[in-house]
């Protein structure tokens, strides 16, 4: 393992970069046959991907053969700044395509992509053209996983070393290798990635949806993203259609090594994951009470309520955020219980955001303990999950995850606030942008937008997403002067 303490090595940075900037550029041409089948001008996608390539291409032929090993802080490095370099160039398809896109407003909804946060300028997207719309939902697709998953793959062709990227980028708890190289460990989960989405346009397009809204939506369901084609997301599609979008946002939300463990019949190795238990346990506890609340303020049919129960709590969970109604007509006491769902997240080693199952179920397991060590002060009890015994390091972190989470959120509802928002409002759009789920509350509910707000707000936002897609340490331990001593 090269030294934490090295002088940092731009050179791997830059090469990594481009070779991901060249990557974007390949996907950013998918969209290509959809704008010529709907007799739509291509220039806009070809441009940007021309630009995307060889801005890339030009980064990363004079360091191609690099040979050396990336230290701690280069991968953060690699990983932050991978995400905003994909975002600048993901938004020249919106200001190429459309006149009256800033470079602000096209800034948010690329990044607001890649980091599958789902939230949106756009207040009439079934305007734009389809094109631009499947870039839309490439973004997520490609941030779900991890553009730096996807580097992970084809890194040792470049000479260079990827387990400081996997940390980097995995920055849960704990980080599971379903092998011992970094390479057949991004492959592995790139295919079942690959299947999942597949899986999810074949069954999409067996209901009411064309192949163009499967294709879509399955890149936007898998990667638990949240961008749709019609403006009133799936509210209009079929029952059916809905409750594949909510199997597959659960999907989204688990691990993908206890996904690769199914599809491989490794039956026993699943029953060992504690997080994935709670996870479903929270999605089943939530879809009760919101079942109950609907069928008691309402008095609409069981089915429906249930469906709207179980597709909300599976979409804020998961932080896709997808929207069948407006929630916010609900009573309060159901935008309530949304609200805290809203700070769960999805399973560590998921493409969701938010706090995250483990951290949550280790914090209640830790207080549960406390309780019981204050009983029995002699006793010795450790804190244990999934059957291991969990050290005091790794509980020190996620404590000061907890805490540096809530300190950030709030200074960013006091900050948002300043610009004339209610505190319901401010609220919302920081919960629904740090969680990377997409709808908040309020004025950012799922009948809203973020078209109206300031364009310094704008951008407080979309460091927020960073912030959130990142964890929060990644990206903060750039700002330390000590990060940047040799």
């Amino acid at each position: 393992m090269a030294p934490i303490n090295k002088k940092i090595s731009y050179r791997p940075i830059i090469t990594v970069i481009g070779f991901l900037l060249m990557i974007e550029a390949v996907f950013m041409l998918c969209g290509v046959p959809f704008s010529i089948y709907y007799g739509e001008e291509v220039w806009a996608l070809a441009a940007s991907a021309f630009v995307t390539f060889f801005t890339g291409f030009f980064c990363w032929v004079p360091r191609r053969r690099l040979n050396e090993e990336i230290s701690r802080r280069e991968g953060f490095l690699i990983v932050t700044l991978s995400w905003v370099a994909a975002s600048v160039f993901g938004m020249l398809p919106y200001l190429f395509s459309l006149d009256y896109v800033s470079i602000t407003d096209a800034f948010f909804e690329s990044i607001s992509g890649f980091t599958t946060t789902g939230s949106s300028i756009f207040t009439d997207v079934e305007s734009l053209p389809k094109g631009i719309l499947f870039w839309r939902a490439m973004t997520q697709w490609m941030g779900g996983m991890g553009i730096i998953m996807l580097t992970l793959a084809i890194l040792p062709m470049l000479g260079i070393a990827g387990f400081q990227l996997f940390a980097a980028e995995f920055t849960g708890p704990s980080k599971n290798k379903l092998h011992p190289k970094i390479k057949a460990t991004a492959k592995r989960l790139w295919l079942v990635y690959l299947f999942f989405t597949f899986a999810g346009i074949l069954l999409l397009s067996m209901g009411d949806m064309n192949f163009f809204q499967a294709v879509c939506h399955s890149l936007s369901t898998i990667s638990t993203g949240g961008f749709s084609t019609q403006n009133t997301n799936v509210a209009d599609f079929s029952a059916y259609s809905q409750y594949v979008i909510s199997i597959f946002m659960i999907i989204g939300g688990i691990n993908f090594t206890i996904i690769y463990f199914l599809v491989k019949r490794m039956f026993r190795k699943i029953l060992e994951y504690h997080e994935f238990w709670v996870y479903i346990g929270v999605i089943i506890a939530a879809t009760v009470i919101i079942t109950g609340g609907l069928l008691y303020h309402f008095h609409s049919a069981a089915e429906e309520s249930f469906r709207q129960a179980f597709f909300y709590a599976v979409s804020i969970v998961s932080t896709t955020g997808f929207v069948t109604t407006n929630y916010m007509d609900w009573p309060v006491y159901l935008i309530t219980v949304l609200f805290f769902l809203m700070f769960v997240g999805g399973m560590a080693g998921s493409t969701s955001g938010g706090m995250k199952i483990v951290r949550q179920s280790l914090l209640v397991k830790n207080s549960y303990l406390e309780l019981k060590r204050l009983i029995h002060p002699n006793a010795v009890v450790p804190l244990t999950f999934s059957k291991k015994i969990i050290e005091n390091d790794t509980l020190y972190k996620v404590m000061a995850f907890f805490v540096l989470y809530i300190i950030v959120a709030f200074v960013f509802v006091v900050v948002i606030s300043f610009m004339g928002l209610d505190f319901e409002s401010s609220v919302g759009a920081a919960i629904a942008t740090i969680g990377n789920i997409g709808p908040g509350i309020g004025t950012f509910g799922p009948a809203g937008d973020f078209s109206a707000l300031p364009n310094f707000g704008k951008w407080m936002l979309t460091l927020l997403m960073l912030l959130g897609r990142l964890e929060l340490f990644t990206v903060l331990a750039l700002f330390t002067p000590k990060f940047w001593k040799s």
